[in-house]
Parts: C-alpha cells; sequence; structure tokens
C-alpha cells in the first residue's frame, strides 16, 4: 500500500508516498506515571500544517515516525481518555531523532480528588518495604492485610488519612525470613499485632505534596513524611469512583528499636540501617 511501511507493532504513514526516508523519530507515549499509553495517535505537521508522518503506539508506548523533513513543525499526541497535546518541535537533520518520553494525562484530572472519604481497596493496594542485605542486594517485603481511610476537606490541606496494618501480614516469598521478621527480634507480632499511620494534614512542598503522620511500630511512636503523589480519579465498572495514590519514605530501624543485626565483616552487617517504604494505593469514594 502506497505510503505506508510496517515497524513492529506501528503503521507508519509517511505524507510523500513512498519518497525516500530523511529523518526517523522514535519515542515513547506515556502517562505522568511511566505507564505506557497503548494506541496513542502522533501526527507530525510540517511549517505550513500539512501532515508529514503519522503513527500508532504500540502496546508499550513506543511509536516510530518515518519521512520526516527537517525543520520546525507540530507533534500531536492524541489517546482516548487523555487530553490531548500539540508541541512545537524542530526536526534536525540528521537520519535519527529521538523524541524522548511523551506524557498524557488522563482526561478530566485534577490537581486534587474530589472532597470526601475514601475507603482504601486492599486488593488493588500495596504498601511494601525494601531493606539492604549483606551490604549487596535488596530484599522487599509487603504486608498483605491492612484498612484505612482518607478524608479529603474542600481545602486539601486539612485532609487526614488512617491505616491500621496486621503485623503478621508480613510477606518476603521465604518462610523462614517471615518467621523470623515476626518474631520478637523484629515485628513481635504477639505484643505488638498492628503497625498504625495517622495523619490530620497535608501540606505543598517544593516537589508536590507532603504527608506528615505519626507511624506507631513495635509500640514506638515517631513523626514521619511522606511524599505524596495524586495520581487521578475516575470512574469503576461497579458504578462508584476511584482516587489512586502513592507515597514514599524511609525510615531509621533504630527509630523504632529495631535493632537486632549480625555482623559479616568489618563495616558489614546482615541489615541495613533504614527501611525505603513504598505505598500504592486504591481508595473509593463513599456515598
Amino acid at each position: 500500500m502506497s505510503g505506508q511501511r510496517q515497524t513492529g507493532t506501528h503503521v507508519v504513514t509517511g505524507a510523500d508516498g513512498g519518497a525516500p526516508v530523511s529523518t526517523t523519530a522514535h519515542g515513547r507515549v506515556l502517562t505522568p506515571e511511566g505507564w505506557p499509553v497503548a494506541g496513542a495517535t502522533l501526527t507530525v505537521l510540517d511549517g505550513e500544517g500539512r501532515q508529514r508522518a503519522r503513527a500508532v503506539a504500540g502496546d508499550d508506548g513506543r511509536f516510530i515516525l518515518e519521512g520526516l523533513g527537517a525543520g520546525p513543525g507540530t507533534l500531536l499526541v492524541a489517546a482516548a481518555a487523555h487530553d490531548p497535546k500539540a508541541l512545537s518541535v524542530v526536526v534536525p537533520a540528521a537520519s535519527s531523532w529521538s523524541a524522548g518520553d511523551l506524557r498524557l494525562t488522563r482526561t478530566g484530572g485534577t490537581a486534587v480528588p474530589a472532597p470526601g472519604t475514601y475507603v482504601l481497596d486492599t486488593a488493588h493496594s500495596t504498601i511494601s518495604a525494601r531493606a539492604h542485605h549483606l551490604g549487596l542486594a535488596t530484599v522487599t517485603g509487603r504486608f498483605t492485610e491492612f484498612v484505612g481511610a482518607i478524608a479529603v476537606d474542600a481545602d486539601v490541606t486539612r485532609s487526614s488519612v488512617s491505616v491500621d496494618i496486621v503485623a503478621s501480614s508480613i510477606e518476603t516469598g521465604n518462610a523462614q525470613r517471615d518467621a523470623h521478621l515476626r518474631s520478637p527480634d523484629f515485628l513481635d507480632i504477639e505484643r505488638h499485632p498492628t503497625l498504625r499511620f495517622e495523619s490530620d494534614r497535608v501540606e505543598r512542598g517544593a516537589g508536590g505534596w507532603l504527608l506528615p503522620g505519626r507511624l506507631t511500630l513495635v509500640g514506638t511512636t515517631r513523626p514521619v513524611e511522606l511524599q505524596l503523589s495524586y495520581l487521578g480519579s475516575g470512574p469503576d465498572p461497579w458504578g462508584g469512583s476511584r482516587a489512586a495514590f502513592s507515597a514514599t519514605t524511609e525510615l531509621r530501624r533504630q527509630d523504632f528499636h529495631l535493632n537486632w543485626n549480625q555482623a559479616v565483616g568489618a563495616g558489614i552487617a546482615v541489615f541495613g540501617t533504614t527501611l525505603r517504604v513504598t505505598i500504592d494505593l486504591e481508595a473509593v469514594l463513599q456515598s
């Protein structure tokens, strides 16, 4: 078919109907969180508004645009359920050009979720922690049982969060290690069956939202601060409305008296001194 070339998962159409390719552009279409936007369409217009090339992003968000001429133009990016984007570009006089990662936001997205009470959907949420092991690799564990709620105020800075985590639900993929983590050396689940986080405010920081709060772990309560991201809201297949969030923080084990360790060499211990916590949440708005 004249003017069309099949390139992997992409069908690319040049405007010159089979004319020799001068510049080939490549890149990816992603969400702000880095997930691929499959099926996104990309169109390049030259300085006079004529279409020079068109492509469709594959399942991995990657695209290839062939047949581009050097010079200024406009790159249009569009996908279902996402806000379109128009970018001014200058195509270089080169055989290959990286357009980089192009980010599309979900249609109807807002900077903050709608006010109301959101209950955590634990089936689609994860609370995990990573520890340095032997000064070499990383061991990751996650808690599989927890409940919580997010109360979003009309003044978002007055919003609150509370989460209760079942200590015995820790899983690292190794039964012997999990049993040790549940023992008095670490979580001491018989005496302290629950971890609790609570916060009564949200703050805007230089790089995004901050969630200051209090974490109770192994009977010790300490202030902690989470780097918080609001990922968007939308309807679900069951008639509800959901919001998604992610958060990270780093904890010092000694702050919570998690002091068990074994030295294996000069300056090397079985476990590192900090825990890197990653949280991904979906929450359902209550009617």
